[in-house]
């Protein structure tokens, strides 16, 4: 495991057990095959307090930022497949 992967696996670990597994899960899964532009938005989506996070991914709120919603379905869908 890179350096980059561990740093964002430990990121991942939240006050959540929810958030956790779908977190742990997109970055297992996902993560590699995203472009710099999303791995960028992924790593600023895990400095959100954990209840913002989880009103986003569990679809409550959703950003106004159209690529970083784009990005939570990829990682909601991810977690439901």
């Amino acid at each position: 495991m890179s350096d980059e992967a561990a740093k964002l696996r430990w990121r991942c670990r939240r006050g959540m057990r929810e958030l956790d597994a779908i977190l742990k899960n997109f970055l297992a899964t996902t993560y590699d095959s995203l472009d710099d532009e999303d791995k960028a938005r992924f790593s600023a989506l895990l400095e959100l307090p954990d209840p913002d996070l989880h009103a986003y991914l569990v679809g409550r709120n959703s950003p106004a930022d159209a690529p970083l919603e784009r990005l939570l379905a990829r990682i909601r869908a991810d977690f439901h497949a």
